[in-house]
């Protein structure tokens, strides 16, 4: 594993003979992308390599945890809960009564900048935060309590966890397809409808609502499994990203489902901005002529997006199969494998959003300094202004394209070596290991092609 880690600083390098200007959300390269595509997929190809001259037990290990101190059993996990629930009624209020801008009203800002792109990212990257930051175990212990009411409805096991597939897949819908879903006003009417009938389903159903058909607790619990820690035997542990995927059991088919499903929609966030997808909507994309024109085309295009996804992972399994000799159910081995998704997922994510979150942060910042409008400077910071300086030098650019292409490749290269630790853990020997793996793993090497071709593309919103 240290010669891989040694190839890839020496490989992924390679990048930095791009030269890039900033856009919306990603670089339009000037050069010819080949040198840094190539670079890219052939780390995570070698990657392929690699496993199969290790050891066996070499990719499993590289997984092992790394047990610290006990985690006492707290209930302060409601009281932030609680806190949480505060601070978003604070942001729909704001959202209604605060300015129409959104770059200078907290309810978009936090909506969009500090939860979707900050939170749902060090929630993959670090651990599992939304246990203690969601906003609805607190206010639904605290009714509990009030009225010693229990839910009068048993969960229908039927359901699993497709009615949080439908939601997120609704919640996508708003963000990509939806006239101005960064209008304060409007955002916040939509969160605080979507609080309320999440609130409605705990009551109803208790807390098995939020793990199986609320879609912003299932996303942040898939994510969840990829943080560096965790808990493990009571205690908090520490290991390399996915290392607790190998400490759970594989998810059910609707989970799994949602796990490709974040890869399909990351991805279409991505595609529906550039000049080939405008290209072939038949729209100029210098003369672009508002997201309310191409509503349905961005709707049936995450459909599609989505169904092609599920459907290619699906065959690149069903043959690896019949690769290696085995006769396994395709639902079973879709959910095995489908946890190998969320580094490219997760990775992707990262890139996609790396160089709006630089600007906005800093939106978050003044707003924070300044929550209710009225001049107050909480933070001392009087003189605070906003700067996109760092999109003008070539040092800061290359190292802001490394970045945004690091977390692609480094996310396939988890994704790989999660997926042999997988197929190892279900008891296959490495041949036929190797053999199941080989469609999965040029599936993966060609959409890292894609996803640094996305990163590199002129975009026209």
């Amino acid at each position: 594993m240290r010669a891989l880690g040694l190839l890839t600083l020496l490989l992924v390098p390679l990048a930095t003979l791009a030269s890039a200007h900033a856009s919306e959300q990603g670089f339009v390269l000037l050069l010819p992308t080949d040198i840094y595509i190539m670079a890219g997929v052939a780390t995570v190809a070698l990657t392929v390599v690699v496993l199969a001259l290790l050891p066996a037990k070499a990719g499993h290990g590289v997984f092992r945890s790394l047990p610290m101190t006990p985690v006492p059993s707290l209930g302060a996990r409601h009281v932030t809960s609680l806190l949480s629930t505060l601070l978003l009624a604070f942001l729909i209020w704001r959202g209604f009564t605060g300015s129409g801008d959104p770059l200078s009203n907290p309810m978009p800002l936090f909506m969009w900048t500090v939860w979707w792109v900050g939170l749902v990212s060090l929630q993959g990257l670090v651990g599992n935060h939304w246990r203690w930051t969601n906003p609805w175990t607190g206010i639904a212990a605290l009714l509990a309590k009030a009225t010693g009411l229990r839910a009068p409805f048993r969960y229908p096991r039927k359901l699993g966890h497709w009615p949080g597939v439908v939601i997120f897949l609704g919640f996508a819908a708003f963000l990509l397809t939806d006239p101005a879903p960064a209008d304060p006003a409007r955002l916040a009417a939509y969160a605080g409808f979507y609080w309320y009938t999440a609130l409605l389903g705990v009551v109803l159903f208790g807390p098995a609502w939020l793990v199986r058909g609320e879609a912003l607790t299932l996303l942040m619990r898939a994510y969840g499994r990829m943080g560096l820690w965790g808990r493990a035997r009571g205690r908090l542990a520490f290991g390399l990203w996915g290392w607790q995927v190998l400490a759970r059991p594989a998810p059910a088919l609707g989970l799994a489902v949602l796990m490709v499903v974040l890869l399909g929609t990351g991805s279409f966030d991505g595609l529906n901005e550039t000049f080939f997808w405008l290209g072939l909507l038949g729209i100029n994309p210098l003369e672009f002529p508002g997201r309310s024109v191409v509503m349905t085309q961005n709707l049936v295009g995450l459909v599609v997006s989505n169904l092609a996804l599920l459907l290619a992972f699906a065959i690149c399994l069903w043959l690896g199969e019949r690769l290696a000799g085995m006769r396994r159910p395709l639902r079973e081995v879709f959910c095995l494998y489908a946890p190998s998704i969320l580094p490219i997922a997760l990775g992707y994510h990262i890139a996609h959003y790396l160089t709006s979150f630089m600007v906005d942060g800093q939106y978050v910042i003044k707003i924070a300094n300044d929550p209710l409008g009225n001049g107050m400077a909480l933070l001392g910071l009087e003189d605070f202004y906003v700067t996109t300086g760092f999109f003008n030098t070539p040092g800061t650019v290359k190292a802001i394209w490394l970045s945004q292409a690091g977390a692609v490749v480094i996310g396939h290269v988890v994704a790989i070596l999660l997926a042999h630790a997988l197929a190892m853990r279900s008891g296959v020997d490495t041949r036929r290991a190797l053999l199941g793996q080989a469609p999965l793993a040029a599936f993966m090497v060609a959409y890292t092609f894609f996803g640094l071709w996305l990163l590199a593309s002129p975009r026209g919103l």
